[in-house]
């Protein structure tokens, strides 16, 4: 039999008790060679406040686990009475795998994916580089990089505009 991947309905807010609470369900009651692994999806967001940088893991589904096993009667069973468990996700009483390319996408955004750092920062905002060799220049945004989380400044040096690439947590927005 194939293992897959099964969406695990749980109380909101339980998810990492449930998560907990079946990894010894499993070891206790020897189903390592049916249930594999089991997730809580979440994604880390950077935000920027008062020019400082904080990661925040988010969860992706609040209020479900991802459960790699195969799917026997015994494997339904733990899982199925594991507590904080309301159920699969499923029609009717057989619960339905996910497709590779969901948890591909799942598993991807989960963390093979940097962190995606909130963007609050706009091309021609004036800021304010607050570390490294720049700091305490003023400058302009000319572009802002989303997906590396860096903004290219434009700060005037030697009576000329120069261009330099920061991270979101060098600069400030000048007010």
């Amino acid at each position: 039999m194939e293992k897959n991947w099964f969406v695990v309905h749980t109380y909101s807010g339980y998810e990492n008790k449930v998560k907990a609470n079946l990894e010894k369900r499993v070891e206790s009651m020897n189903m390592g060679d049916k249930i594999f692994r089991i997730l809580v999806p979440v994604e880390d967001e950077i935000e920027f406040k008062n020019g400082k940088k904080k990661i925040a893991k988010r969860k992706v589904f609040p209020g479900y686990v991802l459960v790699e096993m195969t799917m026997t009667d015994d494997s339904w069973y733990v899982v199925r009475n594991t507590p904080g468990v309301t159920g699969f996700v499923g029609t009717g009483a057989k619960p339905i795998p996910l497709h590779e390319t969901e948890i591909k996408q799942i598993l991807k955004q989960m963390g093979i994916e940097e962190a995606k750092p909130k963007v609050t920062f706009k091309v021609g905002e004036s800021v304010k580089v607050t570390s490294g060799p720049f700091q305490n220049f003023i400058g302009e945004i000319e572009e802002v990089y989303p997906d590396k989380g860096k903004v290219k400044v434009l700060v005037a040096m030697f009576g000329r505009e120069t261009p330099v690439e920061l991270d979101y947590g060098q600069v400030q927005k000048v007010f």
